[in-house]
């Protein structure tokens, strides 16, 4: 099969993916609370019914953070094949977190400078959302001239990646949207480069941790107890037992950046006693917003965010939170505790010869001129819904952007990433849904 043709005409889109970039970024999708999920899913299926995909909208009613101020709406567009073959599937999750602040570019102007586009979720993952609808439509044009589509494309844009995509890919995947017969390869666009595969991602385990104390004045503490002095204890119990341990654990799976190749723990928060109050005094030093009481916290609680690795077990990273409670429990006056479970996932790793990591090799080699590197992701994504819920297990992460960007302020993605990574999307998916390891010259 010739397809010079096709990466030809990827080449000629430069222009067009460079606009649909600055297009999405400049909706702004902002997680949380959830804004502008409706208009950018509406905005995505429009494009892809007018290419001939029939387009569904999914409202995830009932779904964690799913309101009618907030609808959780997620886009999935199909295009059937004339051939029979199986499905390929590009998803992409249209939230993006907040832009924050020491910006010098407009975060949802998607501005260009020197070959890149800058923006909010422009990297992470705008871009690469933008590259598998020029990938996939560029195929589409191409039909009838050298090339034949067997199976179907799909392609989806969900929600709240950015917060554990329960309303997104983990909604869609327990209804069967990523489940055979209906879909057979997933390729996510996360940033990771474009010369790079991601394989899968460390595991997760988030946990809220709380002190109890005794409420007493704060001008008598002795007849009070407080959660925070408790909370203390814990945390020091953390970074002088539990992170050397950690430390010294180290994976054999290839993640990157290299510092992400042992175990880590995160403090995400620590909130107690009080709420949260804003403090300000005048001239002379009189208050003139807000004034604490006098009061002993009576609670403090302290959010966990421990990743592990391929090479340890999710009970166990468990059991030695759990322990160290309790030895706080047995040693220390007074302590008490609640430990809640937030979320937890546990590693994930496509084999090197599945057929989505060997077709991406080969479009790899083909549109760079080098051989892939395999990499493993230092945080989840969507990847372990469709692994855990969908039951589908040739699944990769791959796409344009630096992931070292996402967050960040000037956060930015190449234009040159774009088309390139577009070229080895199409190249992959032609090759996928076929079914076949045919040569693409």
């Amino acid at each position: 099969m010739n397809t010079d043709q096709l990466l030809q005409r990827i080449e000629s889109k430069r222009d067009e993916v460079t606009a649909l970039t600055q297009e999405l970024v400049r909706i702004p999708t902002v997680n949380p609370p959830g804004d502008a999920y409706e208009a950018c899913a509406r905005f995505l299926g429009e494009r892809l019914a007018k290419r001939g995909f029939a387009v569904q909208y999914i409202r995830a009613k009932g779904a964690p953070g799913d309101s009618d101020a907030y609808p959780r709406t997620n886009v999935v567009a199909r295009y059937e094949g004339s051939h029979k073959g199986e499905c390929v599937h590009f998803n992409s999750h249209i939230d993006v977190v907040e832009a924050g602040s020491g910006w010098t570019f407009e975060p949802f102007g998607g501005q260009i400078q020197d070959g890149k586009i800058y923006g909010r979720g422009s990297c992470d993952m705008k871009g690469g959302l933008a590259s598998s609808v020029i990938a996939c439509e560029a195929l589409i044009e191409s039909l009838g001239s050298g090339v034949a589509l067997h199976g179907a494309l799909e392609i989806s844009g969900t929600v709240d990646e950015e917060s554990g995509g329960y309303s997104g890919v983990g909604y869609l995947a327990e209804r069967g949207y990523f489940s055979k017969p209906k879909v057979h390869h997933v390729i996510i666009p996360e940033p990771l480069g474009v010369d790079r595969i991601c394989l899968g991602h460390r595991g997760v385990y988030w946990a809220e941790v709380e002190t109890k104390g005794r409420i007493a004045h704060g001008s008598m503490p002795f007849l009070g107890d407080s959660a925070i002095n408790h909370m203390s204890a814990f945390i020091h119990l953390l970074e002088t037992q539990l992170g050397p341990k950690l430390a010294l654990r180290r994976t054999q799976e290839p993640v990157e950046p290299v510092g992400a190749r042992v175990s880590t723990l995160n403090i995400n928060s620590v909130h107690g006693g009080q709420v949260v109050q804003r403090y300000a005094v005048d001239a002379r030093g009189w208050p003139t917003a807000d004034l604490p009481a006098p009061t002993v916290a009576h609670s403090c609680k302290a959010v966990l965010d421990r990743r592990f690795i391929a090479e340890e077990q999710l009970d166990d990273v468990k059991r030695e939170i759990l322990d160290m409670l309790q030895e706080l429990q047995r040693t220390r006056p007074g302590f008490d505790f609640n430990i809640k479970e937030i979320m937890s996932f546990v590693p994930t790793a496509t084999p090197t010869d599945a057929p989505v990591v060997a077709a991406t090799a080969i479009a790899i080699a083909r549109v760079l001129g080098r051989e892939p590197s395999y990499i493993s992701s230092p945080g989840t994504y969507d990847q372990k819904h469709i692994v855990r819920s969908g039951h589908l297990r040739d699944v990769i992460a791959y796409g344009p952007g630096i992931l070292d960007l996402a967050h960040q302020p000037d956060e930015y993605v190449g234009i040159q990433e774009l088309v390139d990574s577009a070229k080895v999307m199409a190249l992959a998916a032609l090759r996928l849904s076929a079914g076949t390891a045919g040569d693409l010259h």
